[in-house]
């Protein structure tokens, strides 16, 4: 089974795994729409995919914006969320309530959003796709705010299958993998984090973005999941 003829919408499309998403779903034969806060990320992934892709700026916190863009794409086949902020990694006794909010403004109420108002025009055997990670199954410290996020992702995973049946919801869980939410930490930190979590995992290495968009190539195209989290971490959870 592959994507040919269906048409999907990746909100945080533009770049990372929502990116390596969209050029995937591209080389099965799906129309791709994208779509990010910001035209230059837009500009650039359009440069990325097929002549038949449409990108669009959108943010996904603005409840009007994330209402017209539905009203205005028409119908679809599948909806896959990855937009999100930086990763907010914070001890609790330092963590900014500012930044910890818009964190989960991005990543968990824009995807709220999304599915509320998208949700109506998936076609028939369609699908949602949602974003979790590790954090919620194997928490760290400084990892408060991402830990409360995957929970609650991977529990409107579960209520939005129920609510939305016939159409599938599933959720995708990456552990560490090399895109630019890791940007805000000093390069030499960066490297360093990336090199001893590569030691860590039993796959010898972390994940890159082409790496996980399998997994949510798979629960678009699977027509007997639902309300599952497929966990794409190199064995993260298992050390």
């Amino acid at each position: 089974m592959d994507l040919r003829g269906q048409r999907v919408v990746v909100i945080g499309g533009t770049s990372g795994i929502g990116l390596a998403v969209a050029e995937g779903a591209a080389r099965e034969g799906a129309e791709v729409v994208v779509a990010s806060r910001r035209q230059e990320s837009v500009d650039t992934a359009l440069k990325r995919l097929p002549g038949s892709a449409e990108g669009h700026v959108l943010d996904a916190t603005d409840e009007a914006a994330v209402r017209g863009f539905f009203e205005g794409i028409g119908g679809f086949d599948h909806l896959v969320y990855t937009a999100g902020e930086s990763l907010l990694l914070e001890s609790l006794a330092e963590a900014s309530l500012v930044r910890a909010r818009r964190f989960l403004d991005t990543r968990l109420w824009g995807a709220y959003t999304a599915v509320k108002y998208g949700a109506g025009s998936i076609r028939e055997g369609g699908s949602v796709v949602l974003t979790t990670g590790t954090a919620g199954r194997r928490p760290m410290p400084g990892t408060t705010a991402a830990a409360a996020l995957c929970g609650a992702m991977e529990s409107l995973t579960r209520a939005l299958a129920l609510e939305l049946a016939p159409v599938r919801v599933n959720a995708v869980s990456p552990g560490v993998v090399r895109t630019e939410l890791w940007r805000e930490l000093p390069e030499a930190g960066r490297e360093g984090l990336f090199r001893s979590s590569a030691e860590s995992l039993p796959v010898g290495r972390i994940g890159e973005p082409a790496d996980v968009a399998e997994a949510y190539l798979y629960l678009m195209r699977g027509g007997y999941s639902t309300g599952s989290v497929v966990v794409v971490d190199g064995g993260g959870v298992l050390v």
